[in-house]
Order: C-alpha cells, then sequence, then structure tokens
C-alpha cells in the first residue's frame, strides 16, 4: 500500500490502477491490477481527470447527395490513372495541428498531388484538385474516392 502511494504522489495523482500495476511490475512485484484497483479505493487514490482535446471531426452526417460505390473495397488498379483517392489528415506537430490532404493513384501508390493548411477548409482541397488537374488534364474514366466527411 505504501508503494502505491508513493507511485500515486510521484506522478502528481496521474497514475490510475493500470499504470501504478505496470510500474510495479516493472519493478518486479507481483501483482495483480485489480488488487492495486481494491486498495487505491481503499486509499481513496482516485485520478486528477484531464480534459481531452477537441479532435477534429468532418463528418457532419448526411449532406448532398451520396454516390454509389464504384471502389466497393478493390483499391488496386491495373492501369494508371484510372482510379485516384484522398482523404484530409490531422497531424500534430510542435504543438500544432498540421491537415494534409493528398490524391494517390491506385495502381503506382503515387501522390498526384497534395496540399498542407492549418485549418481544414474547403480552399485546402480545391488547390489540391486543381493541381491534380493541372499535371493530368485529360482523365476519362477516372474514379475519384474519398471518405464521405
Amino acid at each position: 500500500m505504501e508503494r502505491i502511494k508513493e507511485v500515486y504522489e510521484e506522478h502528481k495523482h496521474r497514475y490510475g490502477y493500470r499504470r501504478i500495476t505496470a510500474q510495479l511490475q516493472h519493478e518486479g512485484l507481483k501483482i495483480n491490477h485489480k488488487k492495486v484497483k481494491r486498495l487505491m479505493t481503499k486509499m481513496y487514490l482516485y485520478v486528477i481527470a484531464i480534459r481531452r482535446k477537441y479532435k477534429y471531426s468532418s463528418y457532419r452526417g448526411i449532406v448532398g447527395k451520396i454516390k454509389a460505390n464504384l471502389i466497393k473495397r478493390s483499391f488496386k488498379s491495373v492501369m494508371p490513372n484510372r482510379k485516384w483517392y484522398s482523404d484530409v489528415k490531422e497531424f500534430h506537430l510542435n504543438g500544432e495541428k498540421l491537415y494534409l490532404s493528398p490524391i494517390m493513384d491506385g495502381c503506382t501508390q503515387e501522390i498526384i498531388s497534395y496540399t498542407l493548411s492549418r485549418r481544414p477548409v474547403l480552399k485546402q482541397v480545391m488547390d489540391m484538385l486543381e493541381h491534380a488537374y493541372k499535371k493530368y488534364p485529360s482523365l476519362n474514366g477516372l474514379i475519384f474516392h474519398t471518405d464521405q466527411g
């Protein structure tokens, strides 16, 4: 019980029973997580709740028409420039959020075009599409697949 309290205090009340159990097991003590949880409850040791940061989600339900799923999980393509895929991905770098929006070819796995932005806005996606269409002006029979967000 003393060591549980020490680990709890050492980590400023942020370690719960799972992390304390892992710490104790790392130190060579054979102890079950249920026992640690029971002892922490007995000693009134509770973790300080840390508020999670908001995670960006572009999905806002059904907006507009949903096109038929032409890909049907067949992501490989036999010929280049027949299937393109795109999505917006959030990255955390040096405490800052960046949003990457690439287009990938289904045959060659080549990145056709991409844009980086500090905010996920429509202009970012439109710029990415403009770069791609300047590079490949005639794209007859192309299927451009994105997630619904």
